[in-house]
């Protein structure tokens, strides 16, 4: 019995042992899942690339049956692997972001009990929130906890960029631990703010160092991006160059990213060229992420275009596409739609095409391309342009798919065409889509469309 479907072997590395057994077959089966299946005379075992785990299938005459179900299963239970650990990483970035309001907020009660809870759940900003738990907690006079928990990022990440913070911090920490706190008051850290804005108005050059040292030490997200801007404000050569070591990553992850938006907004070919090496040489998606945005600050087309064509991973791939939209670069669009293979990234690329307004090209491709999911999304987004252009009629009219049909009167309700929905209601002779125009008409409150369905009432 052979299951082979045309693939070739696996790696070495991914090969089943063969103890005495026959290799009866390597290949991917339903759902995408490769697979190697070895077996005595009447008993498979087969194992998924992915997993050490063998499945065993006794071959009666249901034995390929059994085994391309046990295929699919495997491949849907890797699909919502991905898809968990992506809403767990979603929840972690927006609990972290809760974080970081409450601090800016000055409710550094809130923020203590965010940041302990994301440093119990061994996220990727596990780091940060210790810093920024330690940092609450001192604000609270907790300075206990706060020093237990710079120990503890110290010991758990002693390559950390929040490393150089928590540091400060504890020293800070020890240097006041004979001073009442008081948690309601914010004066000290306004105060900070306000003295450093006078002193780089009227001497920069006794400013700048001063706002370097407190870059460097314990603050507020809010405050240190306040310090940083005033370099920035400075237009002189010393706050350039701290600001471009910042760029670089010599600072904790998010004054980094604050940085890179500052360099884009001072403008000129070195800032340019400086996030040009930023990009290639960054590990961290945030930053390569924070890049990309910059450039739309800038309206760097010619860097988006780059990144957009060049890029390897796909998240980072939408995103340059998407300022690719922002920035209006239709050319480069079009461009990228007629090369790219994957459906997924042509959808973000249809996407660009409707944040570019480029309404002509979405209408082209609504009518001619031959992927149904690619004309469904081009359909939706002339809908979300107003859902009047001619083309959705003249899809409605010749296409036989009743996917794609629905799809305009999607299009047609997102962009409250009501007159065209009761014109289709009125002549459409196929039960299910005209129950589907009347339903979305239902829902516009528009007196046309009321009217229509008063009138459906009376017959």
């Amino acid at each position: 019995m052979n299951i082979h479907n045309g693939l070739g072997g696996l790696p070495k590395t991914r090969q089943a042992h063969n103890h005495g057994a026959k290799i009866l077959s390597i290949g991917l089966l339903t759902g995408g899942v490769l697979v190697a299946c070895v077996a005595p005379p009447a008993v498979a075992k087969c194992q998924s690339p992915s997993s050490n785990d063998f499945a065993e299938f006794r071959f009666d005459d249901s034995g390929v049956r059994d085994l391309a179900e046990r295929a699919a299963d495997l491949a849907q239970a890797e699909d919502d692997k991905t898809e968990a650990e992506q809403d767990r990483r979603s929840m972690l970035e927006d609990l972290y972001n809760q974080g970081r309001d409450s601090l800016d907020e000055g409710d550094y009660s809130s923020a203590s009990k965010t940041f302990h809870q994301l440093a119990q759940m061994a996220g990727p900003q596990t780091d940060a929130a210790l810093y920024w738990l330690a940092y609450s907690d001192n604000k609270l006079g907790r300075r206990d906890s706060a020093l237990e928990s710079i120990a503890e990022l110290k010991k758990r990440f002693p390559q950390s960029r929040w490393r150089k913070d928590g540091e400060a911090l504890e020293i800070e920490i020890r240097q006041n631990s004979g001073h009442p706190v008081n948690p309601d008051s914010q004066t000290d850290d306004d105060l900070k703010i306000l003295a450093l804005q006078g002193i780089m108005y009227s001497d920069p050059s006794k400013g700048i160092p001063l706002v370097e040292k407190y870059l460097n030490g314990p603050a507020t997200p809010s405050d240190k991006s306040k310090a940083l801007f005033m370099l920035v404000q400075s237009g002189s050569p010393q706050g350039q160059e701290i600001l471009d070591k910042i760029a670089r990553g010599q600072s904790n992850p998010e004054l980094q990213r604050k940085a890179i938006e500052y360099l884009a907004m001072s403008g000129g070919p070195d800032s340019a060229k400086l996030l040009a090496q930023i990009y290639a040489s960054a590990s961290d998606p945030g930053v390569k992420r924070a890049v990309l945005q910059s450039y739309l600050i800038s309206n760097d087309r010619q860097a988006l275009e780059s990144a957009a064509t060049n890029e390897t991973d796909e998240s980072l791939k939408r995103e340059a596409i998407k300022q690719l939209g922002l920035v209006g670069d239709v050319p480069a669009l079009q461009a990228l739609y007629a090369s790219e293979k994957s459906t997924d990234t042509k959808k973000e690329i249809l996407q660009g095409l409707f944040l570019a307004g480029d309404s002509a090209r979405l209408s082209q491709l609504a009518l001619s391309e031959s992927n149904p999911e690619l004309r469904k999304a081009a359909i939706h987004d002339l809908g979300l342009m107003g859902g009047k252009d001619a083309a959705l009629q003249t899809i409605y009219a010749k296409d036989t798919d009743a996917a794609v049909k629905e799809e305009v009167l999607n299009a047609y309700f997102i962009g409250g065409n009501a007159d065209a929905l009761i014109a289709i209601a009125r002549t459409e002779k196929d039960p299910e889509l005209k129950k589907a125009a009347v339903s979305k008409l239902s829902l516009m409150h528009s007196k046309e469309g009321n009217d229509y369905l008063m009138e459906l009432l009376q017959k």
